[in-house]
């Protein structure tokens, strides 16, 4: 009797716990909708943000004072063959150009502002190797073979160009161009083939490196040979405290309107609140509309047979919850096509969904 009763006990468990399961499904679906996302005119937002009273602005400009007494270590470091990294809380752009403008007058020096949402890497390496050739020609010690070094570098490569930057073309360890990168990790660098570059770019023979972060993982960026090998990097913790006015000028802002890239911020944020096999097959129905640009939409079927291939629906059931909850928020719609068959589709322009699928791929 008692194992009969024990058997009906962990019977009763067994039955709440899937029951439980069952109704929790049913309440994690969002309610979230595009439409329920309050913005505001991106001028009229910014006008509100400029009115803000800074704070303790004394103590910030005492606190970025105080590290001018380790430019001299800084600058050594440099000549060292170390590339400078700064990280810590608040803007550094003000701190990296005063110890440029300050400790490093005997050489040149080019910027970088990571913080752009795209930046031509190859621009900077032809203004480097511009820069450089300046300096080897007022040290009047090019050597015989890098006459070849005064053709045009706009037509070079960029193994070219990293070539010439490598040199040596002369013995001197102290003839370098230094190179000032505000938010390395930033936007407009963070991408794999662009940080390589800035890796090979560093590691030149006639190349320093000053750099700036501020996102918590940005060193995940790198691997062991670019960290120790290629930047080489000497870690300052350097935090300033100062409020980030003009990085903060080039990032949409997430409350606001702003076009393409504000609706896309918006999407993400709905689309980021489903499971990852939801988002998976959305990212499906939007490849198949970029690939397909003149066709109505895709048909429920071809879905369907998309995303089992891929693994990521079972049945057809599991597609239509997943279709209901983009319908629910506004992600996908439906149209008619010439045959008078139903289509799924994106209400978002091709510029939108690309930065759409960017965003929720991060």
């Amino acid at each position: 009797m008692e194992n009969i009763e024990e058997d009906d006990e962990e019977m009763g468990f067994s039955r709440n716990y899937f029951l439980a399961k069952e109704l929790g499904s049913y309440g994690k679906k969002s309610t979230h909708k595009l439409c329920d996302i309050g913005v505001v005119p991106e001028e009229e937002l910014r006008e509100a943000m400029a009115k803000l009273e800074p704070k303790h602005e004394k103590e910030v400009k005492a606190l970025i004072e105080s590290y001018k007494s380790s430019y001299t270590e800084w600058a050594f470091e440099l000549r060292c063959n170390f590339g400078l990294l700064m990280y810590g809380f608040g803007s550094k752009k003000a701190l990296l150009e005063d110890f440029a403008s300050t400790a490093l007058t005997e050489y040149p020096v080019i910027v970088i502002n990571g913080y752009l949402q795209a930046i031509n890497i190859k621009h900077v390496l032809i203004a480097m190797a511009e820069l450089l050739l300046d300096l080897l020609k007022s040290k009047r010690k090019m050597a015989k073979g890098s006459a070849k070094a005064e053709e045009p570098f706009n037509s070079k490569s960029v193994d070219d160009l990293l070539s010439f930057l490598d040199g040596p073309h002369i013995k001197d360890n102290d003839v370098f161009v230094c190179v000032v990168v505000h938010n390395i990790e930033g936007p407009g660098l963070h991408d794999s083939d662009t940080q390589q570059t800035l890796a090979r770019m560093a590691a030149c023979f006639h190349v320093r490196i000053v750099a700036s972060i501020d996102h918590v993982n940005a060193p995940l960026l790198w691997d062991k040979k670019m960290v120790h090998t290629q930047f080489n990097w000497w870690w300052h913790h350097v935090p300033t405290f100062a409020p980030y006015k003009v990085e903060g000028m080039f990032y949409p802002l997430i409350l606001s309107h702003a076009g393409s890239a504000q609706t896309s911020k918006s999407a993400a944020i709905v689309l980021q609140s489903l499971t990852p096999n939801a988002q998976s097959v959305f990212k499906v129905l939007a490849e198949y509309q970029l690939a397909h640009p003149n066709e109505q939409g895709m048909l429920v079927n071809n879905l369907y047979s998309a995303c089992r291939e891929r693994f990521l629906v079972s049945s057809q059931v599991t597609l239509n919850s997943h279709l209901t909850e983009y319908k629910d928020h506004e992600l996908v719609k439906t149209r008619k096509d010439s045959d008078g068959q139903e289509c799924l589709y994106v209400p978002l322009t091709g510029e939108v969904i690309e930065k759409l699928l960017v965003e929720i791929s991060q």
